[in-house]
């Protein structure tokens, strides 16, 4: 797609009468039947519906949409598509420019054309973030807030700015960000984020939350499961429930975090259930997460698991190494301490199941390099993180060894225990006798043994030979090294 300086358009779209403009209306209407064919009606109303025809420009055509984050987003998953069905459409189109528009003033051509609409305004938020409707959703008032009396202050930290976005967690951030752009969309109320511990669903929801207060006319309440259930224990207890009600459902958006802590609280779900329903219904913002998805929380009552799922469920899957390698990046700059590569390296493949220990980790790697006056290096990690490390060491097993080596080499497993001495099988052989050596806790005999009954001289011998290669041959090295990284990951 031909991308040009971003420019936004607060001008009337130019619409030439006659014709041409007719002809590339109707070219723009199959377009968007094909897309929605193509894409399915859930996918085309959430990311498409919004773009609006601009004009041809010799052989560009401009299309635009309310904000940069659906632009940009648009502009990488569909725009290569968008431009192949425009070519077959209309031979004249050789390019398309996706760009952001304005909301209009009022005037006979804008009405005639594209009645302006709230959603199509892009104020500044904060910390500078784009994209966010600065009119109140239909049916909610203004008086931009977060409920005090009753929500969990929100931690400045947690921003999209400093959310690291990679695959595992993508889907996740781009359905936070719709939510913060239009609260109460359809299709996306409630959001439901699920996924392990220290994956990133409470930085979503605070980055929501802080999106929100940032226009200055929506209020907020953010808490946890177990704040709510002693929230509503406390109502009962002063005889104040009907007030702890009204402050609840009086929220233009309410977010409850680790809903799962309220399985087998049959009164608190009942209560739940009630404001869920009358939120809903009064058009307000629901947002929620837990560890399992809606229909894994089988504690939860089944009406109450059915209106959950019934609006966008969202996961968030494990961290990838280069995922946790981004964040580690992230933080290492941010906090303006020199934090050599292979030390994150390290750290990104040791630490796997949680990014708050992670983070953890580094942080205290930090503090300790700055309160003795020395650099971060290798060394100083495996030391000041020895306790850390050691609860993170996976158990690496000599089959897992034996099969990831012969996937590597492309030999049969069966090669691993065999007599053959070719060099094509004896190579992979010794590396993995080697990664043996390195990676289990087991003794040479034991190694041997493993290794079609051999001799635990013969597993010493390999491993002097595979380190010798390694300081010889560099590729060599870097193949070890990369499946010792796979088989610790």
């Amino acid at each position: 797609m031909g991308r040009r300086t971003e420019v936004e358009h607060t001008e009337p779209l130019d619409r030439t009468a006659g014709s041409d403009t007719a002809l590339l209306t109707q070219a723009w209407d199959r377009v968007k039947d094909r897309l929605k064919q193509e894409v399915g009606e859930v996918e085309y109303r959430t990311w498409l519906q919004q773009i609006v025809l601009g004009p041809l420009d010799e052989d560009e055509v401009t299309l635009y949409l309310p904000s940069r984050f659906l632009r940009d987003w648009v502009r990488e998953q569909y725009g290569d598509r968008l431009q192949i069905l425009w070519q077959q459409e209309n031979r004249d189109v050789q390019r398309v420019e996706l760009q952001v528009r304005k909301k209009q003033p009022p005037s006979p051509k804008a009405e005639t054309s594209q009645p302006a609409k709230p959603s199509q305004t892009e104020p500044q938020g904060p910390q500078g973030s784009q994209g966010i409707d600065s009119a109140s959703p239909e049916g909610m008032p203004s008086g931009g807030e977060a409920r005090s009396d009753l929500a969990v202050p929100l931690d400045p930290r947690f921003t999209f700015n400093t959310f690291v976005v990679g695959k595992p967690n993508e889907f996740a951030y781009a359905c936070a960000r719709r939510v913060a752009e239009k609260p109460s969309s359809p299709g996306f109320n409630p959001l439901f984020l699920y996924g392990g511990v220290g994956l990133g669903k409470t930085h979503l929801m605070h980055a929501i939350g802080s999106e929100l207060i940032g226009r200055g006319n929506v209020s907020v309440a953010y808490m946890s499961a177990e704040k709510f259930m002693y929230r509503f224990i406390a109502s009962i207890r002063a005889q104040s429930t009907m007030e702890f009600k009204e402050q609840l459902r009086s929220v233009d958006v309410l977010m409850i975090d680790d809903l799962q802590f309220l399985i087998g609280k049959d009164n608190t779900q009942e209560e739940f259930f009630h404001t869920f329903n009358a939120l809903i219904d009064a058009g307000r913002q629901i947002i929620v997460s837990a560890d399992k998805s809606p229909s894994d929380l089988s504690g939860l009552e089944d009406r109450l698991r059915t209106r959950l799922g019934c609006g966008m469920v969202a996961d968030i899957h494990a961290t990838t190494f280069e995922l946790r390698l981004s964040i580690l990046e992230a933080k290492a700059k941010a906090s303006g301490t020199h934090v050599p590569e292979k030390v994150l390296e390290y750290l990104a493949h040791k630490i796997t199941t949680n990014v708050r220990e992670l983070e953890g980790a580094l942080n205290r790697l930090i503090a300790h390099a700055d309160l003795v006056g020395r650099p971060v290096t290798l060394e100083s990690t495996q030391d000041v993180l020895k306790d850390m490390l050691k609860a993170h060491e996976r158990r690496v097993t000599i089959d897992e060894i034996q099969r990831k080596v012969a996937e590597h080499w492309n030999i049969r497993l069966t090669d691993m225990s065999s007599a053959r001495r070719a060099r094509a099988v004896a190579r992979p052989r010794q590396v993995a006798m080697y990664l043996a050596k390195h990676l289990t806790s087991r003794s040479l005999p034991e190694i041997g043994r493993r290794f079609g009954n051999r001799d635990h001289t013969t597993v010493m011998h390999a491993v002097a030979r595979v380190t010798e290669l390694m300081e010889q041959d560099p590729a060599f090295a870097e193949s070890v090294e990369l499946l010792k990284r796979m088989l610790e990951s």
